[in-house]
């Protein structure tokens, strides 16, 4: 079977078992290029993808449909190679192959973007249009706009700060997207505080230091990510401070990121700290309700994902972490794909109560009983009364919070729960967990008294 017909079959039966919107969004835009026979039973297949983007969301969500498809089809086993290619020859089909050079038409500006971008090692999707903006963001949003528009004259440095996860690197990396779609051909650097300083250490110990300060010091726009990681490095400091006066000095533009303020990084040279504060620095908070609500609208609606507002809704009620809503929403879809269903309410509660692993470890120890008794002191009632058998309404909410917490970010078996919160049947607190859950996503009031109660649970 040729190559091209081997991928109809692939995808007709890819087709079958995703929906249409994954489908359509992820799967049909690939292309089998090539198929190299190692034995009778084995063969390494090369499937092309649009772009980085693209290869790595293929290969680390649907690796292995794609490659037991093959196996089912070919009747061999197949390892799956994914690269990034330019499909522009299929619409060149029926072009002469070695036509005068003339005759070529020249890239077109959006392929020369593409380039540009993947060339600069900038994501796909991060991007101003997918960047959800909030009162927690908007300032920074904003800035990064102005910066996009002019680079080195609305504000030379920019300096954005915060927490894991609230958008820093999305907005760092939309700067870059906007400069490239405007001229392709732009002078711009995009990496991490890390691979600064192994640049630097690399070019030192091969005595090329020349080469890394010309390409440096001579760019535009530079974006550092995790600023933070050339602390405490003498040679590294030394070589980001020139770099930093030079490209200043020629009116270019620096953007730097950081889980810190300048004044917080320890090991920050006195000279770099004050440069970095002379810029306009902005600390980026994190997401709240509404924000985490449009980032799952926008993260849906770019993975072909139908969610609904409410589902939305009580999705980011539950979960805090734009990280960690990315990762809920990814596994959410393989769920859904994997059961044949639509997303409901029903599968995001039962998904919700599986997704805490990761934070149950990170959170620090703390007992049953303590918990309990800084949810009754939070209230203003009496353990007595938190665990006793009255029902009055100023009991029953700090009652469901508590059971809330002890079986969300402690994984208590529900009768040990019930036991714990006087002796209640495990029916009780099902319920009581899923009102919590769904009644998140509508009470403002009621988010803020888990937060608060977290706040002095675990810090």
């Amino acid at each position: 079977m040729k190559a091209d017909q081997l991928w109809k079959t692939v995808l007709s039966d890819l087709e079958v078992s995703l929906s249409r919107g994954n489908f359509m969004t992820w799967i049909f835009p690939t292309r089998l290029v090539r198929i190299q026979r190692v034995d009778a039973r084995r063969q390494i297949v090369e499937i092309a993808c649009k772009s980085a983007f693209h290869r790595q969301f293929i290969e680390e969500r649907y690796h292995g449909q794609i490659k037991d498809a093959l196996n089912r089809i070919t009747n061999r086993k197949n390892e799956l190679v994914f690269v990034v290619r330019d499909f522009s020859d299929e619409r060149d089909a029926g072009r002469p192959e070695n036509g005068p050079l003339f005759q070529s038409d020249p890239p077109s500006l959006d392929q020369q973007y593409r380039d540009a971008f993947l060339r600069v090692r900038l994501r796909e999707d991060f991007t101003f249009a997918t960047f959800a903006v909030s009162p927690s963001n908007e300032m920074a949003h904003a800035a990064a706009q102005a910066v996009a528009k002019s680079p080195g004259k609305a504000y030379t440095l920019l300096f954005l700060y915060g927490g894991v996860g609230v958008g820093k690197t999305h907005l760092t990396q939309a700067i870059g997207h906007a400069v490239l779609l405007r001229d392709p051909s732009s002078s711009l650097i995009y990496c991490t505080g890390e691979e600064f300083t192994n640049g630097i250490i690399d070019a030192i110990r091969r005595k090329e230091t020349h080469p890394f300060k010309k390409k440096f010091r001579s760019t535009k726009l530079l974006l550092i990510d995790d600023v933070q990681f050339i602390a405490g490095k003498t040679a590294v400091q030394e070589e980001f401070f020139h770099t930093f006066n030079a490209i200043l000095q020629e009116e270019g533009q620096i953007v730097l990121v950081s889980d810190q303020p300048p004044h917080e990084i320890d090991g920050l040279e006195d000279r770099l700290r004050s440069r970095f504060e002379g810029g306009l620095t902005i600390d980026i908070q994190q997401p709240n309700f509404e924000l985490r609500t449009a980032i799952l609208l926008i993260k849906s609606k770019a993975l072909g994902v139908s969610l609904s507002m409410e589902t939305a809704k009580l999705i980011a009620a539950n979960i805090e972490s734009a990280r960690r809503l990315e990762g809920f929403l990814a596994r959410l879809t393989t769920e859904a794909n994997l059961r044949n269903q639509e997303i409901s309410e029903e599968l995001v509660r039962g998904l919700l109560g599986r997704v805490n692993e990761s934070e149950v470890r990170s959170l620090p120890a703390a007992r049953p009983k303590e918990v309990l008794k800084i949810v009754a002191a939070h209230f203003n009632i009496t353990l007595a009364a938190l665990e006793g058998p009255r029902r009055s309404k100023s009991l029953v909410t700090p009652r469901h919070l508590a059971m809330y917490i002890l079986r969300t970010y402690h994984q208590l078996p529900l009768e040990e729960i019930g036991s714990l919160c006087g002796g209640r049947d495990h029916t009780t607190v099902i319920h009581a967990v899923e009102k919590v859950t769904k009644s998140l996503s509508a009470s403002e009031q009621l988010r803020l008294e888990l937060a608060h109660i977290r706040k002095e649970i675990y810090g």
